[in-house]
């Protein structure tokens, strides 16, 4: 992504990258994130993920309802994308750098450097029947959908 507000569509069931209003001078940068303006939808949870060793694997699930928005607060990661047809990896490296991950899409999150802490916020609160968490009944959940 280029300029502020930018979506770059990855080809891969409607995840999308984004670039977000950011503004910096002599001190510092600010990002705002304004609830209903410039996120796809409006938070109903947020939640921190950090202290994750390098040669871990975060997330690894889709959901089935549940919307989300990954930002690298501070550090990087990647993150693979897979809506059971194609998949693409990305790199999180910045705050002003968001990824939008609609339901129905396979997230896994790894290759997290130290000290990185990826901001997650969720469309639903926290509903373990949202979760699909076996790529094999994802796989099967996409064919049965007829995606």
């Amino acid at each position: 992504p280029g300029t502020v507000g930018e979506k770059m569509s990855l080809g891969v069931g409607g995840s999308e990258l984004w670039r977000l209003p950011h503004f910096g001078d002599l001190r510092g940068e600010l990002a705002p994130l304004e609830f209903g303006s410039n996120l796809p939808f409006k938070p109903a949870r947020s939640f921190l993920v950090y202290g994750v060793p390098s040669d871990k694997v975060r997330g690894e699930h889709a959901h089935r309802e549940c919307h989300q928005f990954l930002i690298a607060a501070h550090g990087r990661l990647s993150v693979v994308v897979d809506d059971g047809h194609d998949r693409k990896e990305v790199s999180l490296t910045e705050p002003s750098i968001g990824l939008y991950l609609p339901p129905g899409i396979w997230g896994i999150q790894y290759k997290f450097q130290p000290d990185t802490v990826l901001l997650v916020m969720a469309s639903h609160p926290y509903d373990a029947g949202d979760y699909i968490r076996g790529y094999t009944d994802f796989l099967d959940t996409v064919r049965q959908d007829g995606r």
